[in-house]
């Protein structure tokens, strides 16, 4: 048995299978509705059910509470129908244009640029042309099945045509792995993992990338290795030749933690249109900083008090990403919709732990 899904105002409709989620089915499909984390902890995918009925899953109430229940909010991602339904959402254009694929992927190089930070670098199947937007995830299959999720930090390279049958030129990905003691994952990636292990991926996912067909100017916004999906949309923009105005803002505690505050300088040095802020919450004077300090969030706003033509892209903590969208929304006049957001849940974030 299968129930119908309409998305207004799209006008876009998928089948969902008994006892799948609205979002699962969408990606299945390649609607591109918006989401994160997939797992009920982040609100991302928080749409309006029109007409129709459906029975949510575990989630948090940060991501959905019970009186926004109540006012007819769904959250797509454990939102299983119960009758065919209509919902209201903004489709994102070009989500589902590149298949999701599951293949092994080797360990390339380790890179310690902080000391809780990993730059890992994988390498793709040579037999797989592995496509994604700028802006989003993969997601690591561990043993168990239990899954962990890390933006691209690097910007998709097209590969050059091939003739006859050879295959397409390997491809790498960049990621940047925060330690978080104790973690299943993580603990391995600063323990004992070596070069050339191979690692199961899955991707991508995410409807977080640069909206290229606007020209507005606009705030690329992170916190901690909220960094790396950043990095990628400025390495697109480069590869692009994208002329349009940006204000790069990246918050950390401590110097320490803007792991690659040299590549942010040297990208602002060669592209005139990029402005680069780094904040710090936790800077000591014993660390000679003379930059910006406070939340990252408010130095947008003490900078940017009119964001009305602006679009805004935030990545990092859950916290951030929440504080930056109401108060730019209702303290700067950026529009609703020109917010886009990726959070980075943790295994911890999920659990309410």
């Amino acid at each position: 048995m299968t129930f119908s899904i309409t998305v207004q105002p799209a006008g876009v409709s998928f089948d969902v299978p008994r006892d799948d989620t609205i979002l699962a089915a969408a990606i299945s499909a390649g609607i591109g509705l918006p989401y994160g984390c997939k797992d009920g902890a982040c609100g991302s995918c928080k749409s309006r059910l029109v007409e129709g009925r459906v029975i949510h899953g575990a989630h948090q109430s940060k991501a959905l509470s019970p009186a926004e229940e109540e006012d007819g909010l769904i959250l797509p991602c454990c939102a299983t129908p119960q009758t065919d339904c209509v919902i209201e959402a903004r489709t994102v254009p070009g989500a589902g244009e590149y298949p999701v694929l599951k293949m092994p992927a080797r360990v390339s190089s380790l890179q310690k640029v902080a000391p809780d930070v990993m730059l890992m670098r994988l390498q793709l199947p040579a037999n797989v042309a592995f496509q994604y937007h700028a802006g989003q995830y993969v997601e690591f299959i561990l043993r168990d099945g239990s899954r962990r999720s890390y933006s691209m930090a690097n910007a998709p390279l097209t590969p050059p045509p091939t003739t006859g049958d050879a295959p397409p030129p390997a491809g790498s990905i960049e990621l940047h792995l925060r330690h978080l003691p104790g973690g299943k994952f993580t603990d391995h990636v600063f323990g004992a993992m070596k070069e050339r292990e191979i690692l199961r991926v899955e991707g991508p996912f995410g409807s977080f990338f640069l909206r290229e067909d606007s020209e507005k100017p606009m705030v690329l916004l992170a916190s901690g290795t909220g960094f790396a999906p950043i990095k990628a949309i400025i390495e697109l923009m480069r590869a692009k030749g994208i002329q349009r105005q940006v204000k790069l803002y990246w918050g950390c505690r401590s110097r320490a933690d803007l792991y690659l505050h040299e590549w942010a300088e040297e990208a602002a040095a060669t592209l005139p249109q990029l402005q680069y802020i780094p904040v710090l919450s936790d800077a000591k004077p014993e660390d000679g900083w003379t930059g910006r300090t406070g939340f990252v969030h408010q130095a947008v706003m003490a900078d940017l008090p009119d964001l009305s033509g602006w679009q805004v892209y935030a990545c990092g903590a859950p916290v951030m990403v929440e504080s930056a969208q109401r108060d730019l929304v209702a303290q700067c006049r950026l529009p609703e919709d020109e917010f886009y957001a990726d959070a980075f849940t943790s295994e911890a974030d999920k659990h309410g732990g």
